[in-house]
């Protein structure tokens, strides 16, 4: 192998973890390259959080316009909606991003292969195209392989897309605006799409197997969003497992069982949105000893790496949280550890994670229930954003921010926020929460006013007692 096809280091995968790791080692003069079966910036630039966004800005565009004249006294006249327009716009958005990945890269000195990888040695990869054309080399040697590799879409046994049966990945790019459709999950990307579809007169109707929207979410959160989502007309099964699915003419009949009566619901498009796979099982792993634990997760040790000999791994191929910057955090992380500037170990439990349906929903650290059951003794500060005088004043007064802190000492160990804002709030307290900060320090900071940020001030000193505007 030729010199110059040899690097310090070699990732796999371009979303938000691989990419941001690698420039993360070139600036820490690592010779590296990254290797990309698809468009760089991975799922969440191209297939996921950046396109998903644009939607919803569109959602959130068409509720303001439908309340403008009733809230606002602003006449609008017949709104016509162009749905090709709403899809093209948020390709759009994906489409510049992917590019400023590409700058990124060669501002930042890391060669980029645009081919699909897999290992023939713990420090060899040989890469291939599945459009038959030769990549640009045919394999790629590295003292260290951090894989980055991400993670799809699950389906239920037997399903099959097309005709109308969707993932994310479809719905992202499908074009038609249909008249029904059933949401199966009621996870993050299930009620994201429900709000979405529902905002441009779409029947919706949401299916669930748990009793709760947003499984394993502070239960009253949960509660304030199912109201939120009758509130917009959006018929919500909780408690209803899927059993089947079958097309009838231009309609699904899909089957599902709560309460131990079945019932069916019929729909002219079904979104599939139960969860996610690790994209470990095409890589080889199995020829370089990287062991494959539950669910197809990545074994790693807290320095990210693999049971491999030079291999790591971060992101959604070695555990939940499934979000875009814990693949980040974690690729980051991974790096200095290899080059030596950071300790060992990754705390899981400050990484927020965010719902961008309206009202939004954010949270950081433990629910006061699990606080509970992990023998915490907890107060808990809660104000409503009724109560606050910019929520007010913009007409969003659903929701409320939660506050878990240690009784003792105060600590802020959780927070869990519902309401317009929210994903953009959360950062306060997770910054908060990374310095150890109390309830006190929080109440007694000083927050602009009006502004939806006073609502955390007034959860922590509501957890000490001592709220002012509620």
């Amino acid at each position: 192998m030729a010199s110059n096809n040899r690097y310090d280091l070699a990732v796999i995968g371009s979303g938000p973890g691989g990419y941001e790791a690698a420039i993360r080692a070139s600036q820490l003069k690592m010779r590296t390259c990254v290797i990309e079966r698809d468009r760089p910036g991975g799922v969440c630039l191209n297939w996921g959080c950046i396109p998903s966004k644009s939607l919803l800005n569109s959602a959130e565009t068409m509720e303001i316009i439908a309340a403008a004249g009733k809230e606002h006294g602003i006449q609008t006249g017949a709104v016509q909606v162009d749905f090709k327009r709403v899809i093209a716009r948020s390709r759009e958005a994906a489409d510049k991003l992917s590019r400023g990945v590409r700058f990124l890269f060669r501002k930042n000195n890391v060669e980029l292969f645009e081919a699909s990888a897999a290992f023939t040695g713990p420090h060899s990869l040989a890469l291939s195209r599945s459009d038959g054309r030769p990549p640009t080399v045919p394999t790629v040697e590295a003292e260290r392989i951090l894989i980055a590799t991400g993670s799809r879409e699950r389906l239920f046994a037997g399903m099959t897309i097309g005709d109308g049966m969707l993932t994310s990945r479809e719905a992202l790019v499908y074009d038609q605006l249909p008249e029904s459709i059933a949401v199966i999950g009621a996870g993050a990307v299930g009620l994201e799409f429900a709000y979405f579809y529902q905002a441009f007169g779409v029947k919706v109707t949401i299916i669930e197997l748990e009793n709760q929207m947003l499984p394993g979410c502070d239960a009253e959160v949960a509660e304030e969003l199912r109201r939120a989502f009758l509130k917009r007309k959006v018929e919500v099964l909780l408690g209803h497992g899927y059993k089947s699915a079958s097309r009838h003419g231009d309609r699904w009949h899909v089957t599902v069982e709560g309460g131990g009566q079945s019932r069916t619901v019929e729909a002219e498009m079904v979104l599939v949105a139960v969860g996610r796979a690790p994209n470990s099982d095409s890589l080889g792993l199995d020829k370089v000893g990287v062991e494959i634990e539950r669910g197809g997760f990545i074994k790693i040790d807290d320095s990210f790496r693999t049971t491999g000999q030079s291999i790591y791994a971060i992101g959604d191929v070695i555990r939940p949280p499934l979000l875009a910057h814990k693949a980040s955090a974690e690729g980051i992380a991974a790096v200095e550890m290899m080059a030596g500037v950071r300790e060992p170990g990754f705390d899981l439990t400050n990484i927020p994670a965010c719902v961008y349906c309206q009202p939004e929903v954010a949270t950081v650290g433990l629910t006061e229930a699990a606080a509970k059951a992990a023998g915490i003794e907890v107060k808990v500060g809660k104000f409503p954003f009724r109560a606050n005088g910019k929520a007010v004043a913009v007409n969003h007064v659903e929701g409320f921010v939660k506050l878990v802190a240690g009784r003792k000492y105060g600590e802020v160990i959780g927070c869990q926020i519902i309401g317009h804002g929210a994903t953009d709030l959360i950062s306060e307290v997770t910054l908060g929460k990374t310095l150890e900060a109390t309830t006190l320090e929080f109440g007694r900071t000083v927050h602009p006013h009006p502004t939806l940020s006073e609502t955390i001030m007034e959860a922590a000193l509501a957890a000490d007692g001592e709220a002012i505007n509620f």
